[in-house]
């Protein structure tokens, strides 16, 4: 029988795979120069089809002609904007049950590790029968499905990859500037130059993503004092949250490192990401709210 550990580790595994799969298979094409191909408003659908394959014209396709059709009209930031809020607001209304029960997964983790506890060290087939059958009742009264946590990563991830190299290939935000900001020039070359810009749009994408990796836990954490305070008793933190800790700081400083090196169209792009996805959590945790309040009044 699995723990919930051992869930968590299948998650981490088949994330990597898919990463790599996605990576490997969906790299941003290039020219015979090792230029970045570029879409344009004359692309269409069938080039992109017949020239290279179907993530690039199903998934990319779309999104970078959008951004091209917006730019002359509302400028590269909002059709930026524009495109990264209709992806996730599609995306949210697809994965919202899952996104939730990812939430619950994490507000269940003290009650889990007590189970995982009390069978400690416990190999024997009854027990971790037992354990299993006392997890599962637990999933069952929250109402919460670790299975369906797996389809938020698999749909999330291409859809990621395809609006990043969609940012990347949109011909109107290459040649796009912002002030005397060139999108073209990466952050790293803009900060030697001393322009300010840079280093705000860095500060900016930095602070954005630490916000939206850091914010799911810091609601959880508030949610877990509320909730010994309830019931009288200090609020229990799970084993698990400094390793969670770590490698939060880990993608952070890869993000940042990444954020130097590439153009500073996609340091624009993950900052409105970030940004999209502190919005989404919060929704998420309204949409959470209301459905413990209907778990309430139903129980």
């Amino acid at each position: 029988m699995k723990s919930n550990s051992s869930v968590k580790k299948v998650m981490m595994v088949m994330t990597i795979v898919l990463c790599a799969v996605v990576l490997s298979g969906c790299r941003v094409p290039t020219d015979a120069s090792g230029a970045i191909k570029q879409i344009t408003m004359d692309t269409s659908f069938q080039d992109i089809m017949n020239s290279e394959n179907w993530f690039s014209a199903i998934l990319v396709w779309p999104l970078a002609w959008t951004i091209n059709m917006l730019t002359p009209k509302i400028g590269v930031i909002l059709a930026i904007t524009f495109v990264t809020i209709m992806v996730n607001g599609l995306l949210l209304a697809v994965t919202m049950r899952s996104q939730i029960g990812m939430q619950e997964m994490q507000l269940l983790q003290p009650e889990l590790e007590k189970i995982q506890r009390k069978y400690e060290g416990m190999t024997d087939t009854a027990s971790r029968t037992k354990q299993f059958g006392e997890m599962q009742a637990l999933y069952a009264k929250h109402h919460v499905n670790p299975g369906a946590m797996f389809l938020v990563q698999f749909l999330q991830f291409p859809i990621i990859i395809a609006m990043y190299q969609a940012v990347q290939r949109a011909s109107a935000v290459k040649t796009a500037t912002v002030g005397a900001m060139s999108l073209e020039t990466t952050i790293w070359n803009g900060m030697k130059s001393m322009q300010w810009e840079f280093f705000a749009l860095f500060i900016i994408m930095g602070t954005a993503q630490f916000i939206s990796m850091s914010l799911p836990m810091w609601i959880n954490k508030r949610k877990a004092k509320k909730e010994a305070e309830k019931h009288h008793r200090k609020p229990e933190t799970p084993r698990q949250s400094s390793q969670m800790q770590s490698m939060q700081y880990y993608m952070l400083a890869m993000i940042l490192v990444f954020g130097l090196m590439w153009p500073a169209a996609m340091s624009v792009y993950w900052a409105i990401y970030s940004l999209v996805t502190i919005a989404k959590t919060f929704i998420v945790q309204k949409a959470i709210e209301k459905h413990r309040v209907g778990q309430e009044g139903r129980a």
